[in-house]
């Protein structure tokens, strides 16, 4: 058989063509499942039809999305392919934006989505999803602190979708609306339209007036349904003007005051039932003709058995006690038959009977705050002093938790002895002795000496500081001997004294601490009242005092912050929320030694779940 040359090349020219052309020809997407983004990302890229690579791009998203990896879903959605999203699209990508945003926390990302919404943006979307998109929108702006949209967002699904849970959505959107600024509600109710919009402004505008007592709100509360019967609201309250409305007829009438009153404790009980008592005198909702308060010292008696003794006669409500291990003795009953406010706080995992509740001046709670702020301030790396001790071991566990779980990471962390050689602990903290060690070993290998300037590690972005105000102004000094004068430092109330010590505490300049209201904040009537007839206002006694008064504004409310996981009380020992377990939470002011006086930094909110942030104050 004769070949003929020319076929052939033919042959091959067609060959190669078909090769070129199944190498340019679309990948079949339906058939493939990308394990990760940038597989994804590549098979979309090999897509001659861009409308189909990137419904490609949405699907695969929204598997990431059901897998929980709102990561991989955020390279999906953020990729250049999915930059001008096809018309069809758009409503998609939008809300599956919004979702990956949301579980992620991203504000920057949720503000670039909220420009483009509107309150009534989830309307586009069918039937099936109006909810979801709703709900996530709503999410959506309140991640980017614009609680007034997510209210309204809120309002128009509860017109639209009737299949939600009215008192579910109307606790969602108290929670935004009671959190949004005085001047943006006033401009809001001035433009609003439409009847529902305007009733819930009202509502919002009326019960955060100043100087309401909780009586007077609940009278306002119950005004505002008889004026407004017709809205939704009026007939199904949300669940925090709910317990307003009725408080008043539930408070506890008859009281103990369970405190040691002799013995080591004698000063700290003696604080709190004066500030307890200061409190319910100051206090002009308080009914004197139905509320009995009875003192009782709980020096050098079982508390468990005074427990029982309390309960079985005429009491509503028991205030104590304020040892740790008084307190642990009722952890043996399930349930208490009559609440009590133990003054202390359980050890972590403890299981806590019904109708305990926990408060008292947490040194965890000022840990947790402390590695907030620095997350706040994009501050990721830091170095550690914390005194040894079991207190200092809690403060330990409370830092190395919130840390994690804001993504910060403690370098060093260097425990001391108030009597230890400080100099030593600060040059272990900053790296100088590793520096000065590893100066050594090189002299000792090469032989000779070398000249050796130590250096401080570089790694370090900040200082957090325990330490009690006369070793902190010995540490403070070092800092800068040791070349970190440079790293901004953050210490907790131990710092401060509680009174202004211009001479003494110049040292300390530039430190950053936290400290309850009470301690600085210079507008409280109830402390300047105090301070003219009682000693012990100030200082160290100052705090427990003002532990004691919020005691008494506790007792009013437990059932608030307990049903209502929003609810909050503006306290004088800080902001004042409940856990699920009955656990008070305080989130405190912060402050800045300058030229010696400490002077009230700026107030940042909370770093917690969209429902407890920058809630707004009521029942005050």
């Amino acid at each position: 058989m004769t070949k003929n040359p020319a076929n052939n090349r033919a042959l091959a020219s067609i060959f190669i063509l078909t090769l070129l052309f199944a190498g340019c020809a679309s990948v079949d997407l339906d058939s493939h499942i990308a394990q990760s983004p940038s597989q994804a990302l590549e098979l979309a890229a090999k897509e001659r039809n861009a409308e189909t690579a990137q419904r490609y791009l949405l699907k695969v998203a929204g598997r990431f999305q059901d897998q929980g990896d709102h990561r991989a879903a955020r390279t999906l959605l953020q990729s250049a392919q999915l930059a001008q999203p096809e018309p069809s699209m758009l409503a998609q990508k939008q809300l599956l934006s919004m979702a990956s945003a949301v579980a992620l926390e991203d504000r920057e990302w949720a503000n670039s989505l909220a420009t483009e919404l509107s309150p009534d943006n989830f309307k586009g979307y069918n039937s099936e999803l109006v909810n979801r998109a709703a709900n996530l929108q709503a999410e959506t702006y309140a991640l980017v602190g614009d609680r007034l949209s997510a209210a309204m967002t809120l309002m128009l699904l509860s017109q639209t979708d009737g299949k939600v849970n009215p008192q579910r959505i109307h606790d969602q959107i108290w929670t935004f609306l009671k959190a949004v600024p005085d001047q943006k509600l006033a401009t809001a109710s001035e433009k609003s339209i439409g009847y529902e919009t305007e009733g819930w402004l009202e509502l919002t505008a009326s019960i955060r007036a100043p100087g309401l007592n909780i009586d007077e709100q609940g009278r306002i509360v119950r005004r505002w349904q008889n004026n407004w019967p017709g809205h939704p609201a009026a007939q199904i309250l949300p669940s925090e003007l709910q317990l307003i409305a009725t408080l008043a007829e539930s408070r506890p009438e008859k009281i103990a005051l369970a405190l040691p009153l002799q013995g080591p404790l004698t000063s700290a009980g003696k604080a709190i039932r004066d500030g307890f008592l200061a409190a319910y005198y100051h206090d002009k909702s308080a009914d004197r003709n139905k509320t009995d308060i009875r003192v009782i010292d709980t020096s050098g008696q079982a508390f468990d058995k005074l427990y029982k003794e309390l309960a079985a006669g005429d009491v509503d409500l028991i205030i104590g006690p304020l040892e740790k291990e008084a307190l642990a003795s009722l952890t043996s009953m399930k349930t208490l038959p009559v609440p009590a406010l133990g003054l202390n706080y359980l050890p972590a995992e403890t299981p806590t009977p019904d109708g305990l509740y926990q408060f008292g001046l947490s040194a965890e709670d000022e840990a947790r705050q402390i590695a907030d702020r620095i997350s706040e301030q994009n501050i990721n790396q830091v170095l550690v002093l914390i005194p040894h001790g079991e207190w200092g071991d809690r403060v330990e566990a409370a830092l190395r938790k919130r840390l994690q779980r804001t993504g910060g990471v403690a370098l060093d962390i260097e425990r001391f002895f108030r009597e230890d050689n400080l100099r030593a602990v600060t040059a272990d903290l900053l790296g100088i002795t590793v520096s000065r060690d590893r100066a050594i070993q090189v002299e000792r290998t090469i032989g000779l000496n070398v000249e050796f300037e130590p250096r401080r590690r570089q790694d370090a972005e900040a200082i957090i500081m325990v330490a009690e105000p006369a070793t902190a102004r010995q540490f403070k000094p070092l800092f800068a001997y040791y070349f970190g004068g440079d790293l901004p430092v953050y210490s907790p109330s131990i710092i401060y004294e509680g009174t202004p010590d211009a001479g003494r505490d110049r040292d300390l300049n530039q430190v950053m601490f936290t400290d309850i209201p009470w301690v600085l904040d210079n507008e409280n009537p109830l402390r300047e009242e105090a301070s003219a007839v009682l000693p012990g206002t100030r200082g160290q006694l100052g705090r427990l005092f003002a532990m004691g008064a919020d005691a008494w504004q506790l007792s009013k409310r437990l059932p608030l912050l307990r049903q209502v996981q929003s609810a909050s009380i503006d306290g004088h020992t800080g902001q004042l929320t409940m856990t699920r377990e009955g656990s008070i939470h305080r989130h405190q002011l912060w402050a800045q030694f300058r030229k010696g006086t400490p002077e009230l930094l700026p107030v940042m909110p909370p770093e917690s779940e969209v429902s407890n942030t920058d809630s707004q104050v009521l029942a005050n």
